[in-house]
């Protein structure tokens, strides 16, 4: 996963308390890794919080990602056939593309720039709020390993 950004212990609890959530070293350390590893499944999170605290586990990261949903500092994104995947929630109206052939998972954004960038034909009496748009195809690297 690439390396998108850097956010300080102290950035981490300011989200955290803005969100009135309890600051804790997992909660701190879950929204770091969630700001490098963009896209991230909680194995990925896990994996990476090993360095800095070598005794968490698949649960208690579960309970922390549930708690920063809740709270909006983190949205959730579920891909056909693939575990879901968690990133900061930047309130950008952002999509994504993903590869069919590798996973990889980009960020696009919108084309029209204003929640919901679609309207469909029929709201069924709900007030649309947001329009989920998944892009799928082959990436570069796929597409020359499928010429080979």
């Amino acid at each position: 996963m690439p390396v998108t950004a850097v956010l300080t212990s102290e950035e981490a609890t300011g989200l955290l308390r803005g969100a009135g959530l309890r600051v804790t070293r997992q909660r701190v350390a879950t929204l770091r890794a969630l700001a490098v590893h963009r896209h991230a499944t909680v194995d990925d999170i896990v994996t990476s919080l090993r360095d800095e605290l070598p005794k968490v586990s698949f649960q208690a990261v579960y309970l922390v990602v549930a708690d920063l949903l809740a709270a909006g500092l983190v949205s959730r994104l579920d891909l056909p056939g693939q575990a879901s995947r968690y990133e900061l929630e930047r309130r950008d109206n952002h999509h994504h593309v993903m590869c069919t052939g590798c996973g990889r998972v980009e960020d696009v954004p919108c084309a029209v720039g204003a929640a919901p960038c679609l309207h469909p034909s029929d709201t069924h009496d709900m007030d649309i709020a947001v329009a989920d748009v998944l892009f799928r195809g082959l990436c570069r690297d796929c597409r020359q390993r499928s010429a080979l």
